[in-house]
């Protein structure tokens, strides 16, 4: 991954995101996010997680401010433009994600085909080393109806941080996940930092991040008045 240093990796600039399309309240959202930065947000309203990863994606349209990512504005690029950056941002998401009759293994370079020029054969070879690091005895070939829920969570990690992605964002997958996956999970967060790839670690509860704490770069809590700073204790 080529590291990004010509200012921050993610800026929401006054972004007024409009509700009718989120559900967000329609204040002024901003924050930076660096190379190398862990930013903790919690939400506990997990509707109000998925929109705002997708408010730092460019999906939401926007009433006033901007989003920028790697120094462009989303709203000043076509599609081609679009898919280049958005294959540089890997996501855990709680919305419904898995097509129910694509094996799981195509379902986790999906993201990576529609976005990049990488061969299929280079992604899945990644895929499967990924899949042993969080877990799995190799990558799933199933349709994921057919995985229990565990499993499902581990996929979504590979997903994530296949591309050695620029940017995170991760719908915390620890709270009621299995224990086994923490410490998998903040070594490839560790891993991806060093790298030069910030993330955004969405969470409902402070709990789960408290091992990582040192780890942190600062805190955040998504309230009805908009994103707001939380100071660490």
């Amino acid at each position: 991954m080529d590291v990004y240093s010509s200012g921050p990796l993610l800026e929401l600039s006054k972004a007024i995101p409009s509700f009718d399309e989120s559900g967000l309240p329609p204040v002024p959202f901003s924050m930076k996010v660096m190379p190398g930065d862990c930013m903790v947000v919690e939400a506990r309203d997990i509707g109000h997680a998925t929109m705002f990863a997708d408010l730092c994606c460019g999906l939401v349209p926007l009433d006033d401010g901007l989003v920028r990512f790697m120094g462009l504005d989303w709203n000043d690029l076509g599609d081609r433009e679009l898919n280049a950056l958005r294959g540089r941002i890997g996501r855990v998401t709680h919305r419904a994600s898995w097509p129910e009759f694509v094996p799981i293994h195509l379902a986790i370079v999906l993201q990576q085909l529609h976005h990049t020029t990488r061969p299929i054969d280079d992604l899945v070879q990644d895929a499967a080393h990924l899949a042993e690091r969080f877990g799995l005895p190799g990558l799933p070939t199933e349709n994921p109806s057919f995985l229990p829920e565990d499993d499902l969570l581990r996929a979504s990690c590979v997903r994530a941080f296949l591309g050695r992605p620029h940017l995170l964002l991760l719908e915390d997958p620890l709270e009621g996940g299995p224990a086994e996956l923490s410490n998998s999970f903040l070594a490839a967060i560790t891993e991806a930092r060093d790298r030069g790839a910030g993330v955004i670690w969405l969470v409902r509860n402070n709990a789960v991040w408290q091992e990582y704490r040192q780890g942190i770069t600062a805190t955040w809590r998504l309230a009805d008045d908009g994103l707001v700073a939380v100071r660490m204790g």
